[in-house]
């Protein structure tokens, strides 16, 4: 696992990191989609087919993940829901009542793409 600043260019210099290895990745789970775009840049600099040779997943589903090439598999967050969640919390605490409890879980959903592949059985 390597960590980064979920950028563009975090994800070109980590991506060029993981591709440069003995033992390359056969799948990337990239911290946001524009990280992800990053992973993309590196593999094409590297020769690397995606998802032939390597499969990249993105985080928060930005329109430009289905323009990509290929078209991006990423986690949807509920935005939307998040919003309305945290306007809640913000109106109830002004009101001076407590907070209805101290986390939320709201489900996300993985967009398949093009991007995604299962591993080659050959070495």
């Amino acid at each position: 696992m390597l960590r980064g600043n979920y950028q563009y260019g975090d994800g070109l210099a980590r991506g060029l990191e993981l591709l440069e290895r003995r033992d390359r990745p056969t799948a990337v789970f990239a911290g946001t989609d524009v990280q992800a775009m990053g992973v993309y840049e590196a593999a094409r600099r590297r020769g690397v087919a995606i998802p032939a040779e390597l499969s990249v997943v993105g985080y928060d589903d930005i329109r430009v993940a289905a323009w990509a090439n290929p078209p991006l598999t990423t986690v949807l967050q509920p935005l939307a829901q998040m919003g309305e969640e945290a306007t809640r919390l913000v109106i109830r605490l002004s009101e001076g009542e407590p907070a209805e409890a101290s986390r939320v879980d709201l489900s996300t959903t993985l967009v398949v793409r093009d991007s995604t592949t299962a591993p080659s059985t050959t070495p």
